[in-house]
């Protein structure tokens, strides 16, 4: 190993001290701070709200301290499609029903996974894994779509948010707590040499603790409910003692089957135009496994335009924390200059910075509107955010192309915008990556 000289130290040194334009940016970073420092005014001229083709300006959604976007992104698909096909105003689907569904089942996914890997060591990776973090807040589509094929969907109104869905730090905290010594007791029951049943009733024991602990945080959830509206032709509507299930299907209505998840991965292990799945990622037992077919961005950005040509909106994931100014709601690639000012160039592409850990999927969001030049390209897009109406435009953001480039990784689109080949593809059996791939990444 090659030590820290005084010399090479003073060499530095003298090399800061004599730039002058150094000098003139630490003054204003130091006061400033980096970002603001460093933001690029063409960014912001380069992206404004005007698109050629604009879906919805709907009033958006807030998950405020919780990393629920993955849910609000689906509901907010939702929510457009009841807006205008039943003439509704400010309405909003209940992400605190569908939070709670996703702690149940995400508890009882931890404790599958404890019972089967429970003959592995504690320092296994895999173990080590799971025990990390017992559950969390994030999701992924195909994980959204079990709870919703089996829980059904609520109005905001029938189950409102609650301080633990809208501020999740001490619920996670102490759920995780209960199930870590959940997967102690169960380990050393197996251990023991329990049988199956001896440990399926242990675990469903288990699992009554954790519904209690939920119900007292988040309500306990409707099993059926009366929903009445005023439409904006102001007439009456009502619906008595209706399932959470029967509302889907009746307001909703969409076969969720029909959709599937594209990502754009371009790295050497992921070839484009093969099935791919996480192991270990999921949340609801039994459901349908995650997958994706892995495609190059132009194709990605074509099919996420198609859709939004037939007025459809698209659920996306992304990096959303990437050269972005959350104020003003700009995701791009120039926003911020550190190269004429710092004399740093951030040169490492994409499939670089999946394979070392600079980036990944973090959040979902909805793209509701393209801007298209006259060959029909994208140059930047609309996006509905859930962070509420105070930052960028009323709560919408604006990607540039460039940036949607870098830093996209899913969409979310119906089967029938797939060719044949890519739709046989998606349905081959998949390649099944490690637990801790960038692809199982979790959008909060």
């Amino acid at each position: 190993m090659s030590e820290l000289t005084q010399t090479f130290t003073d060499k530095l040194f003298m090399d800061y001290e004599a730039n002058a334009k150094f000098r003139a940016v630490e003054n204003a970073v130091t006061h400033n701070g980096l970002l603001k420092s460093l933001e690029t005014r063409q960014s912001e001229v380069e992206n404004d709200y005007v698109f050629s083709i604009d879906l919805t300006k709907d009033e958006v959604a807030n998950q405020k301290a919780s990393g629920r976007c993955w849910m609000f992104a689906a509901l907010n698909t939702f929510r457009h499609k009841l807006i205008s096909e039943f003439k509704l105003e400010n309405f909003e689907l209940s992400q605190a029903h569908t939070f709670f569904w996703d702690k149940y089942e995400k508890s009882n996914w931890f404790l599958e996974q404890v019972i089967a890997t429970a003959n592995q060591e504690l320092g296994s990776r895999k173990v080590k894994f799971l025990l990390d973090i017992p559950q969390q807040d994030g999701g992924q589509w195909d994980m959204v779509v079990a709870l919703f094929e089996k829980y059904g969907v609520v109005p905001k109104s029938v189950y409102p948010e609650s301080i633990s869905s809208s501020a999740s730090r001490e619920l996670n905290q102490y759920l995780n707590k209960l199930l870590r010594q959940d997967a102690q007791i169960l380990r050393e029951l197996i251990a023991g040499g329990a049988d199956r049943a001896t440990v399926q009733n242990k675990k469903e024991e288990l699992l009554q603790e954790v519904f209690n602990f939920l119900a007292m945080n988040l309500g306990l959830p409707p099993r059926s409910f009366d929903f009445a509206y005023r439409d904006k032709d102001n007439n009456y509507q009502a619906e008595k003692e209706i399932t959470p299930q029967a509302f889907y299907e009746k307001y909703v209505g969409l076969k969720l089957s029909d959709y599937v998840s594209v990502i754009n991965a371009p790295t050497d292990d992921k070839p484009y135009g093969k099935s791919y799945t996480v192991d270990m990622l999921g949340n609801v037992v039994g459901s349908r496994a995650v997958r994706y077919i892995n495609l190059d961005m132009k194709r990605f950005k074509e099919l996420a335009i198609a859709q939004m040509k037939q007025g459809e909106t698209v659920w996306f994931g992304s990096d959303v924390g990437q050269v972005s100014d959350r104020q003003k709601g700009i995701l791009a690639t120039n926003t911020y200059d550190f190269g004429s000012a710092m004399d740093i160039q951030l040169t490492q592409d994409k499939a670089g910075r999946l394979d070392y850990s600079e980036s990944l999927m973090t959040h979902a969001m909805v793209l509701t509107g393209v801007d298209l030049d006259d060959q029909g390209n994208p140059v930047k897009w609309k996006v509905e955010n859930s962070w509420g109406d105070k930052v960028g435009q009323k709560g919408y953001f604006v990607a540039s192309d460039a940036w949607m480039d870098e830093y996209t990784y899913q969409i979310v689109i119906r089967k029938e915008f797939l060719t044949a080949e890519e739709l046989a593809a998606y349905e081959a059996e998949p390649q099944v990556l490690a637990p801790w791939d960038p692809m199982g990444a979790l959008a909060k």
